[in-house]
């Protein structure tokens, strides 16, 4: 992983896995709808950025991997995808 990429990342509670080749964070809403709607929102912005996060939601949980699979390693894409959730998440709270 790119020092760029690192200091945003660990700043903002992203964490490495897969031997730096994925980061991974937990996002925690009051309510499942509110997940859901989050999660809504995100769909359009990965489809408009054409990438994907790989993610799961139980409730009002959910939990993203970013990766860039072409490159097997984090790239600026997943960069991208993570300010927009979390800029969107702030507005949860």
């Amino acid at each position: 992983m790119e020092k760029i990429l690192e200091s945003y990342f660990l700043s903002n509670n992203w964490k490495p896995t897969r031997k730096d080749k994925v980061v991974n964070k937990t996002f925690k809403f009051k309510s499942f709808k509110e997940a859901f709607s989050w999660m809504t929102e995100m769909a359009i912005n990965a489809e408009i950025l054409n990438h994907h996060p790989e993610w799961t939601n139980v409730y009002n949980s959910i939990e993203v991997n970013l990766t860039t699979h072409d490159l097997n390693d984090i790239s600026e894409k997943d960069l991208k995808l993570a300010k927009l959730m979390d800029s969107s998440f702030e507005k949860y709270y």
